[in-house]
Parts: structure tokens; sequence; C-alpha cells
């Protein structure tokens, strides 16, 4: 059986040394004072490793069943559910108005990165919940935040969102789910959509679905779509709940992994629904969940690496096998463990670069997202609207990648059920297709974010690291391994952009064929920038004797291995983007 331990230290390092959260000028960041976030990330720790990390074989095990339009979860999440609801988890950065405690999404990133690892698809139910939750503060009326939002923080009620039908998927115009409006003000909703997660359980006593539907009469596609809240239970004028309502699940997916969450066909056979914000403009407003979404799957993926990093170090710390090249270390075994040999360890250090880069770069992103909203920085806003495909597909790809690389390092055993690293491998690999699939996440940062408002975002990053370089100009610690490695992925970067520029109005399809690199090439850059902010503090503590002497030496010889070893495929990605169109559309489709 996998264990987990929650990475409460290295959490704490990033959101206090790095990112600074105590003293930053981002309302409400004061709170989040060294004490108090230790405090939570304790506690949040605790019940990832005691009562949720014990549960994920489990639901993976035993999965959910459809009995007579019901679905019932695996055995102990009904318990595990009622646990995160007594200690408010569900509402930890909700607004306060509504019942929440109103503490920064950074802060709730953190504590949901140790809940994604104990068992992703637990979590997933009250992440859909959190998403159809934003959604309708941002957008619902005010009688409807009043009816939803209290219970839905609580966690009395859950939430989904609901946009894939079995026509389309990507292609959100080709929608037909229909709404045709009622003398009362509501709709009836008609239509089948498919691959909704938590779309029926027991978890909860309502579910609160929201619907993307078209209402006829209005322009053909996504700008005829409008968002409605269809709730599974109507709910009466003093808050009780009353009827069903006409949505049904239809039937459960058969899926490689996350077993444990409900993923739904729902039918609506002339639901009641009601409109949230204006009528055709449900996009924009289905956005604020897909937004927030995506950087949850970016979190799903490195999360995923995490928990299978920390079994691979466990298994090739005990696993006996060979003699170190160097000479026996356990003179007194019949072999070595596997840890003492290069390769292995090669392994281990690209697993472990990898989700403590990420983990950096996730929270840096959400405490973009903190100054975005709470600050109203419409610079901060460019900057996550530009890193978020970034997030979503680089960080989901190396995730999946390094759940893999843990599977490797246990050999054989890492192929069977009974080590646990393959259910990693089958729950990760959702997280590149879910939320808009990777290729999908590479053609909106090229063909979208990388040009919107003159490329201004670009250009901020651009002059971010370079300012980061010219302030630790002649810092010994990063003089060598880690300036003159970021300042070259930068310019490599730099270059990408200039060929697009240079060739997408021409050639469109020049662009769009090295979208993918480009998006692997801007993500290695980012993990780039966070290692040096990393070892930049880590090497101050040292020198100023203020840390565990240990931790900040690993966390500077780990960073080292990045910009060394992994950082130089900026390279890589830059000659295929310069390769053009040509070699990846060669092909007549009949050839292949």
């Amino acid at each position: 059986m996998p264990t987990y331990t929650a990475p409460t230290r290295d959490l704490q390092f990033v959101l206090q040394d790095v990112l600074k959260v105590a003293t930053s000028d981002i309302p409400g960041y004061a709170d989040l004072e060294r004490e108090f976030t230790a405090a939570v990330l304790e506690e949040a720790g605790r019940l990832s490793t005691e009562v949720l990390a014990p549960l994920n074989a489990v639901g993976d095990r035993e999965g959910c069943r459809l009995e007579n339009g019901a679905v019932r979860t695996p055995t102990g999440f009904a318990e595990a559910y009622q646990q995160m609801r007594d200690g408010g988890w569900m509402g930890l950065d909700a607004d306060p108005e509504f019942g929440g405690q109103g503490m920064p999404y950074v802060l709730n990133c953190a504590v949901g990165e140790m809940f994604v690892s104990s068992n992703m698809a637990f979590n997933m139910y009250q992440g859909l919940t959190h998403g159809a939750y934003s959604a309708i503060h941002t957008h619902g009326s005010e009688a409807q935040k009043a009816t939803y939002l209290p219970n839905m923080i609580d966690g009395r009620w859950s939430g989904t969102m609901n946009l894939t039908e079995p026509q389309c998927g990507t292609d959100l115009g080709l929608i037909r789910t229909r709404a045709e409006q009622q003398d009362d003000g509501s709709y009836q909703i008609t239509g089948t959509k498919i691959w909704i997660s938590a779309g029926e359980h027991d978890l909860s006593e309502n579910i609160i679905h929201l619907v993307l539907a078209r209402i006829p009469g209005g322009p053909d596609g996504v700008k005829g779509l409008s968002l409605f809240i269809v709730p599974k239970f109507m709910v009466q004028a003093d808050g009780a709940l009353g009827a069903r309502n006409a949505v049904a699940c239809g039937g459960l997916e058969s899926k490689m992994g996350i077993h444990g969450n409900a993923t739904c066909v729902m039918n609506y056979d002339g639901a009641t629904g009601f409109l949230i914000g204006e009528m055709h403009k449900g996009m924009r407003a289905m956005f604020t969940m897909m937004n927030e979404a995506r950087l949850g799957v970016a979190l799903q993926g490195y999360a995923q690496g995490v928990v299978a990093y920390q079994n691979a170090v466990a298994f090739a710390t005990d696993r006996l096998q060979g003699r170190a090249v160097s000479g026996a270390v356990n003179a007194d075994g019949p072999a070595d463990p596997i840890i003492v040999h290069p390769d292995v360890r090669r392994n281990l250090m690209d697993q472990k670069s990898f989700v403590e880069g990420a983990r950096a770069f996730t929270l840096w992103g959400a405490s973009l997202i903190d100054r975005a909203h709470r600050g109203k920085d419409a610079e901060a806003e460019a900057m996550i609207s530009l890193l978020t495909p970034v997030l979503k597909g680089f960080l989901t790809d190396k995730g999946f990648e390094t759940t893999v690389l843990a599977q490797q390092t246990a050999g054989g055993a890492g192929f069977t059920r009974d080590l646990g690293l393959e259910q990693f491998v089958r729950d990760a690999r959702i997280t590149m297709i879910y939320e808009g699939t990777n290729g999908i996440q590479s053609l909106d940062l090229v063909g979208r974010k990388l040009p919107a408002q003159g490329g201004k975002a670009i250009m901020a990053f651009f002059e971010m690291v370079k300012t980061f370089i010219a302030e630790h100009d002649g810092n010994a610690a990063l003089a060598t391994d880690f300036l003159p490695p970021l300042k070259a992925a930068s310019k490599d970067l730099q270059a990408a952009g200039m060929y697009f520029m240079q060739t997408g109005m021409k050639s469109p399809e020049s662009a769009l064929a090295g979208s993918y690199d480009f998006m692997h090439l801007f993500g290695h850059v980012c993990l780039g920038l966070m290692w040096s902010r990393m070892a930049a503090t880590a090497a101050a503590q040292l020198e100023a004797e203020t840390g565990d002497p240990a931790f900040l030496t690993a966390k500077i010889a780990t960073g080292r291995y990045y910009m060394s070893r992994q950082l130089p495929a900026t390279a890589m990605h830059l000659a295929r983007i310069q390769s053009g169109a040509d070699p990846v559309m060669a092909l007549d489709p009949a050839a292949f």
C-alpha cells in the first residue's frame, strides 16, 4: 500500500520565505502570518494523511455504483466528506458574507495540494463545488447568491459544471441543449451532458448543476449560449428542499482512473433552470469556473507527481539490488539499496526537481489570482491569464511523466496494484485531457494569450526575468549555476515569440505547429525562474544561519539539477518551433 507524507515544511518555505505572503501588499495577506499558515497546513496535512490517503485505494478498488438512478460513493467517502465539512475546509477562501472564512486563494491552493495528493478522486467532489460557487458569486444575482452560496460553502450542497455533450467537447458552439423560457421567468432545460464529474452522488443533500444551454432564437455558435442554475432538488422560498427536478444520471463512465469520483451522463428532461447573468453571455460566466478549474487541474497534475515521488523514494531506499559502482554501502547485506545507482538517482532527481518547482510555480500563480482579484490589479490579471495555459498544460504533462518515472523506479513492482504506484499513473492521466486538452491549452496560449494587448503580458514576463537577473548580479550562489541558464532559456523563449510574430500572419500553421513546444518551453522558463528564486532564498538563509541547513542545501542542489539537466530543453523546443509547419503537415491525410 502506498503512503503519503504532507510536505508542510516545503509549502511553508514557498509561502513564507519565497513568496513572503505575510508581508505582501496583497489585501488579506496580512492574515497569513507564519504561525497561522503553519497551523492550517499541519491540520490539513493530518486530515490528508490520516483520513483521505487511506481511502484512496478503497475508492480506486470499489469505484462508484449507480443503483436505481442514485450513485453510491465508495466506503468511507461519506464520513470523510462530513469531516471536511466539520473542519470548514470547503469554505476556506469563500466569502464571509455567505459563511466562508475569507482566506486568500493561495492558502486554499496550498491546502488543496495535500488533499489532491492524498485522494484526488475524493477531492474532486468539493473542487467542482468551489468552481460552481465562484461562478455564482461572480455572476449570480443577489437572490441567487443568498439562495445557493451558504449551503455550497458549508458543503451541505455540492456543485457541478455541465459543458460537454456527445457531439461536442472543445467546440462548444455545437451545443444542442436548449432552454425554453417560461412565464414565471424560469427556463425548461432539455438535453444530455456527458463526462460530468460529481454529477450524481450521495455525499450532499442537493447538487447545484451549472448548465450551458441555448435559448431558441439566439445567435449561432458560442455567442448564443447561456448559463443556468439547475438544482437537483428545487429550493423553496424558505430555503427548504422541495420536489426532485427533472434531471437524472443516465449512466456512469467506466474510466482508466479516478474511480472514486462519479463521472456521469446527465439527462435534462424539461428541468427547471434559472439564468445566471445575461442572456447569451454564458461563456463569460462559465469561464469563471474554467479558468479556476484549469489552475486546479495544474495542481492535480503535479500533486499526483508528489505522492508518486514519495513512494518511489521509499522503494528506492528499501529495495536491495546490485552494488554501488564506487563500492558497497551496505556491506553487511546481500546488496545495496537501488538509490545508490546513478540512473535511479537521475530518475528521482527528475521527479524531485519537477514537483518542488511546480509547487512554487502554482502557488505563485495563485498569488497572482489574489493580486488580480483582491487588489484589482490589471497587470496581475493579464499575467495569470497568460500563464494559465502554461500551468495547466506543462504541469499536467510533466506531472503524468513524473508518475511514470516513479513507477519505473520500482521496476516490475511498480506495474503491480499492490504497490499502488500504477493508480497514480492512471489518475494523473486525466489531467492532460479535461478542462481543455493540453493541445487546446497550447493553441490558446499562442493564438490568444500571447498576442493579447499587443503582447503586453509576455513582455512584462521577460522584464520580470531580466529584473531578477539584474538584482542578483554578483550573487555568488547564483552566478554560475542559476543566472546564466535562466538567461539563456529566457532568450530561447524570446526567440520563439519572435518567430511567431514574423511567421504567424503569413503562415498560421507554422505558429500552431509550434504551439505545444512553446507551451513546454515557457513552462521550463517558469520553473527555471522559480528555482532561481528558491535558490536565492535558500542561499540567503544559509548565510544568515536562519534555517535548517540540510533542507536548504538540498533545495539548492535540487535547483542546480533542474537548471543543468532540465532547463536546456528550451533549446530543443526552440529548434522544433523554428522548423515550421512543413515537417508536421507534409503528409496527406490519406497517408496516415
